[in-house]
């Protein structure tokens, strides 16, 4: 028994991303120059500009040494469905499988969004989203939904769907459509190489962390043990299957070892820093035999 560690273990970069930004292009507050500008001077490496059912052009656009992304956020007729990398528009069917197929059949790969929005807390219902193939992973956090109705955190329906065996990452966006938006919450993406095709095969391989405001530092597999440092955490959790906690320590590090009778199909870690500063890994997977 082993955890699948999706994880380099060498001194690989972390570029910090936002995939998750709009422009007035839909509805956002900004033009497109200005979203960059505010992310670049934010420290960022990575940003997507992801209007509702458009592609913003990014070839005018001063990069400000980020790697840009090109995005559409699949919006009409449906729960909300990010497409990272995307290179035209797609139609937004109501059947959002369609969606998903032809995601699949482009460049690029699909985030469902914000899961836990509006007065229902049920943007994407669990049964859509156990009943869709074809999406890399959801967004367990957005930060524009802090200030409309709904709960910005979705680990609840993540945990569900990994509990069910599905293997999904898990995503933390801003959402960013006016000032105040911005570095909220964000991705640590390990790529060796400042480029787009590096950067997005790396999340498509889970190669990142979500935050919003908890730093890791290294993270280190062997075996069925798992150990976590990180910058400024006082408290990290170990979760199983269904959410079931495993173990809680109130510090900046942590080492778990997955005991030899369990019956654990994955663990992901949640870290607790000060203020509504947090970090989660993606979920280690257990392999047997």
């Amino acid at each position: 028994m082993s955890f699948i560690n999706p994880y380099f273990s060498e001194n690989v970069p972390w570029l910090r991303g936002n995939l998750h930004a709009h422009t007035t292009n839909s509805d956002g507050a900004r033009a497109p120059q200005k979203v960059v500008d505010a992310y670049a001077s934010a420290g960022y490496d990575v940003l997507a500009i992801s209007d509702h059912d458009y592609v913003t052009d990014l070839t005018a656009l001063d990069a400000r040494g980020m790697i840009l992304l090109s995005a559409n956020e699949v919006t009409a007729n449906g729960p909300h469905i990010l497409h990272v990398g995307a290179t035209e528009r797609l139609e937004p069917h109501g059947d959002r499988r369609r969606v998903l197929q032809a995601i699949q059949s482009s460049p690029g790969f699909a985030v469902v969004n914000h899961p836990n929005w509006e007065r229902d807390f049920a943007h994407c219902p669990q049964a859509e989203l156990a009943g869709w193939d074809g999406y890399t992973g959801i967004e367990i956090y957005n930060g524009v939904v802090r200030r409309l109705e709904g709960n910005p955190v979705a680990t609840d329906r993540w945990d569900q769907l990994l509990s069910a065996g599905r293997r999904v990452w898990g995503f933390a966006h801003d959402d960013s459509h006016r000032p105040g938006d911005d570095a909220i919450a964000w991705l640590m993406v390990q790529s060796a190489d400042r480029t787009a095709d590096a950067v997005i095969a790396a999340m498509e391989a889970g190669r990142f962390y979500c935050s919003t405001g908890v730093t890791i530092e290294r993270i280190h597999v062997d075996g069925r043990s798992v150990r976590l440092d990180t910058a400024n955490a006082q408290r990290i959790v170990v979760h199983s299957d269904f959410g079931h906690r495993e173990m809680a320590a109130d510090a900046s590090s942590m080492s778990f070892t997955l005991p030899e009778d369990s019956m654990a199909t994955y663990v992901r870690v949640e870290c607790w820093g000060p203020g509504e500063a947090m970090a989660w890994t993606q979920p280690f997977f257990v392999a047997r035999g």
